[in-house]
């Protein structure tokens, strides 16, 4: 890693300054919204979680602004699901099933976050699509960046917990719905940490600037992690269902993420890839972008 951030001109001191920085702003964050929950405690549990997870949002957005960086975002997204997990968890009672989806959860976001911090250069590294939207915005830069980096994503995620709060709140006997569930979130935990570990080993090895990773995961579909992202909120929706059939509306959350990278995600990668690797397009050609199938074969030109 040392070798790694040497090779990016990073100054790991520097590095692990920013790092403290980024944790005080959340264990800020996390403070301010357990005082909004205390604040709000006999109101509905859902509304409680919705409005300390706006508030913390807001402490995120200040350090973003005061640090002239919206990445310092960029972990909520793993990060938050956690606490609000938790907490309707207190609510509920204790069940195998609470264990089982608050276990995930961890494992999730810990693992999702841990490789956030390994990539993060520091301060002054911020995402290139956050570069893109300053460019375009200019100075309405940080109105641009409170509604379409910081709440969107935080209501993104927020529907995409709800189908856990019946999964978390209310006993009922595990089904055959909870075991696909399972199966599910925890090949998309797989899938998503195989794709960052190939990727992460890819770019610490290659000596071709220009070389693109179609190899084991990423041989099959363009962007495996978006996959695997995509898969854990469906699998998390398969456990609200199975918890109480009722909620089935729910599955708007998963849906809003699914489209989320279909349409945005998706594309704004695919742009970037194609303007930094000549030979993006024909991958774009050949291989799928998210669903797993064998490469396509372009037609050679010639008669049969």
């Amino acid at each position: 890693m040392l070798a790694v951030m040497v090779a990016q001109g990073t100054d790991p001191l520097r590095r692990r300054r920013d790092l403290a920085r980024v944790a005080l702003a959340y264990a800020l964050a996390l403070v301010v919204a357990l005082a909004a929950g205390w604040a709000l405690h006999d109101q509905h549990p859902i509304f409680v979680a919705a409005a300390a997870d706006l508030v913390a949002t807001l402490v995120v957005f200040s350090f973003s602004v005061g640090y002239d960086n919206s990445s310092l975002y960029d972990p909520y997204w793993s990060v938050a699901p956690l606490p609000i997990a938790v907490y309707w968890a207190a609510v509920g009672a204790g069940t195998l099933r609470q264990l089982l989806i608050l276990a995930l959860i961890a494992l999730w976001g810990v693992r999702l976050t841990g490789n956030w911090v390994a990539r993060w250069r520091g301060i002054r590294d911020e995402d290139f699509r956050y570069q893109e939207i300053r460019r375009r915005t200019g100075r309405f830069y940080w109105p641009a960046s409170l509604g379409s980096i910081h709440l969107m994503p935080t209501i993104w995620v927020f529907l995409g917990l709800l189908p856990l709060y019946p999964a978390l709140t209310r006993p009922s006997p595990l089904t055959a719905i909870d075991l696909a569930a399972l199966v599910v979130t925890t090949a998309a935990i797989a899938i998503e940490a195989t794709a960052d570990s190939q990727l992460r080993v890819f770019l610490g090895t290659r000596l071709d600037p220009e070389a693109i990773l179609d190899k084991g995961l990423w041989a099959y579909c363009r962007h495996p992690n978006y996959l695997g992202e995509v898969l854990l909120w469906w699998g998390f929706y398969l456990f609200g269902l199975a918890a109480e059939p009722a909620w089935a509306w729910s599955g708007v959350g998963p849906l809003a993420i699914t489209l989320l990278f279909v349409f945005v995600s998706v594309p704004w990668m695919d742009r970037r890839l194609s303007r930094r690797h000549p030979t993006w397009a024909h991958i774009m050609r050949t291989v799928p972008a998210l669903l797993p199938w064998p490469r396509r074969r372009e037609p050679t030109g010639r008669s049969p």
